[in-house]
């Protein structure tokens, strides 16, 4: 129990498809601004190309999208996704915040201000933006979704079961949902109840190899450490999967003190979830 709480943001929240912070060029968008300034937007083609390339690739390229029409919504949204990815989480929040100020009803820019939000530990500033976004599309399982993850991170228990209900209800057995909800059981220290949504989600054919890995870290942190083993060399790169068996093994023995190479039991929770992260590899 005492080191749930610590494994909230360990768990991937998949809804979110977000990903570690990555060594880059810290500064894509500036260096994109000085380029855009005298070119028309890019063609559908081009922007489709770029859509397929890495989170770095492509804040360069929606920053200069955006440089060159600032009222283009997609380009601010793409641009926010990106630098989220990339773990710039306050940079994906202030381009999100940038479209919804020309486009002040646009979903998909309210869902990635609240992505940004939940994923920079301020979930609190994301629920206003998500509520927003459950009004304005009450059939869309997303905004109930993410609202379960916000609602979670600032204690709103009640409120975050219920989101997650009526997303699933809205979309049954969607993987991502159920995968929201896993987190929050394991944070409350309930790793079989965990288990169990997420063998559900595995279980849909829409599941991806982010829920397989949660799942395998649940197995491990109950010391299911076989179960775990199989999924993780079948989801990773040997080297990937040694280090994500080393680090479970250092946590699953019930009571123990994490080894000398990871991170004690009071580390904050951003520390454990970098750990985590870094070793599934974004």
């Amino acid at each position: 129990m005492s080191r749930m709480p610590a494994l909230l943001a360990t768990v991937a929240l998949i809804a979110l498809s977000g990903g570690p912070a990555l060594a880059a060029d810290p500064t894509p968008a500036t260096t994109a601004q000085t380029q855009a300034q005298t070119r028309a937007s890019s063609s559908a083609a081009v922007r489709a190309t770029y859509d397929r390339m890495d989170a770095l690739s492509r804040s360069v390229f929606w920053a200069s999208e955006q440089q060159a029409d600032p009222t283009d919504a997609t380009a601010g949204v793409k641009l926010a996704q990106a630098l989220r990815e990339l773990g710039r989480y306050d940079q994906a929040a202030e381009a999100a915040q940038a479209t919804l100020t020309v486009q002040p009803n646009n979903l998909d820019a309210l869902l990635e201000l609240g992505r940004a939000h939940i994923a920079r530990g301020q979930a609190f500033y994301g629920v206003a933006p998500l509520e927003q976004a459950r009004n304005q599309a009450p059939r869309d399982w997303r905004a109930y979704s993410l609202l379960g993850v916000a609602y979670e991170q600032v204690r709103r228990t009640d409120d975050a079961r219920a989101a997650w209900n009526q997303a699933l209800a809205l979309s049954p057995d969607n993987p991502d949902v159920l995968t929201n909800a896993a987190t929050a059981a394991l944070t409350h220290g309930d790793a079989p109840g965990a288990e169990t949504l997420l063998r559900r989600a595995v279980a849909q054919p829409t599941a991806s190899a982010k829920v397989r890995q949660n799942l395998a870290m649940v197995l491990g942190l109950q010391g299911k450490m076989g179960e775990a083993e199989q999924i993780l060399r079948r989801e990773l790169p040997p080297e990937q999967a040694e280090q994500n068996l080393r680090w479970l093994r250092a946590r699953s023995t019930a009571g123990a003190a994490p080894s000398s190479g990871g991170a004690p039991a009071n580390t904050p929770t951003t520390d454990t979830a970098r750990t985590w992260n870094s070793l599934q590899g974004g």
